[in-house]
């Protein structure tokens, strides 16, 4: 089964990210075709310097191999080394309805966010179903909020089949509900637009400032507390282990434990949890033809599957 996903270089990846996609890449990679790429042409709706994107891109191939993405198992790319991605994009374009695109709540949210309206932003799904559609990809790991988006790509992607006959893949979503959303410091979801992110490889002390941050009320120490109201809670069970989260879990409801105690502990389970990833990250970063070598020849694997399946809607379509 082939698996497609890919991330946004918009700054350093977060433990929502970590959580939400690339455990669940590092566990599918290990029986599947999978192919994973760095989303730089999306990040361009956000980033507008080039430097900033350059480092961001370059940022996110090396946490995924620091993480445990296997350069060998895996087709690791970057979006813009393949360029049929975007003339796919415009095939797909001519089949889109705008009332689709109109309807998308990601397109509607990022402009309440300060984004500008701008046609790159509006079109963002016809973008995102090429880069799925364009490996044959049988099923797409997505977070809860972006299964619109995957629901999209299968639309466009049957409108296109209907008009010019069988050509695409649908691909099928991959959730993992259990952490469809992880909370961030301020109590909303964990991402870099809103600022209250605690990044993978942030070093320990910026981690327990981070969690020192952590926004929780004000019952005191001795009162019992509702562990499936408070986010901190949410972020502890994500990263301490069972008996841990069962006993801190326990004292909440009893009260006796204050939001200091469980903040200390989140924020050292968090430093140990990627520690070893960090030594590998620097182990990465000291040798970077390495890493431009990952690059170059993951461009070249996801280009070979790119070309066959373009060539075949070109024709469909009647542009070869």
């Amino acid at each position: 089964m082939r698996v497609l996903s890919g991330i946004q270089p918009s700054g350093p990846l977060h433990v929502g990210n970590y959580l939400g996609a690339i455990r669940q890449y590092l566990a599918l990679q290990r029986d599947h075709d999978a192919y994973y790429f760095v989303a730089n042409y999306h990040a361009l709706t956000s980033v507008r310097d080039a430097a900033v994107l350059r480092a961001y891109t370059n940022d996110v191939i090396v946490t995924l191999l620091s993480l445990g993405v296997d350069p060998e198992r895996v087709t690791l790319f970057v979006q813009s080394d393949v360029p049929e991605t975007t003339e796919l994009a415009w095939l797909l374009t001519t089949v889109t309805p705008m009332g689709w695109l109109e309807k998308c709540v990601s397109f509607k949210d990022k402009v309440q966010q300060g984004l500008p309206a701008d046609h790159g932003l509006f079109a963002y799904p016809v973008l995102q179903a090429a880069d799925i559609l364009l490996y044959d990809a049988d099923t797409v790991p997505v977070g809860q909020d972006q299964k619109q988006h995957l629901e999209i790509t299968r639309d466009i992607a049957e409108r296109f089949n209907n008009t010019y006959g069988e050509t695409f893949k649908l691909p099928e979503p991959h959730i993992l509900p259990s952490v469809a959303v992880v909370p961030g410091i301020d109590g909303r979801k964990m991402s870099k637009s809103y600022g209250n992110t605690i990044d993978v490889f942030d070093d320990p002390k910026t981690i327990l400032k981070k969690c020192k941050k952590i926004v929780t009320d004000s019952t005191p120490v001795e009162d019992p507390k509702d562990p499936d109201r408070d986010n901190l809670f949410q972020l502890f069970k994500l990263f301490a282990p069972g008996d841990e989260v069962a006993d801190v879990e326990r004292r909440y409801r009893q009260g006796g434990i204050g939001y200091g105690e469980v903040k200390t502990g989140l924020a050292a389970h968090l430093s140990d949890h990627f520690a070893a990833a960090r030594e590998r990250r620097a182990e990465w970063l000291a040798h970077p033809v390495r890493v431009e070598e990952v690059r170059r020849n993951g461009a070249e694997k996801a280009r070979k599957t790119a070309r066959i399946v373009l060539d075949r809607a070109r024709a469909a379509c009647g542009v070869n």
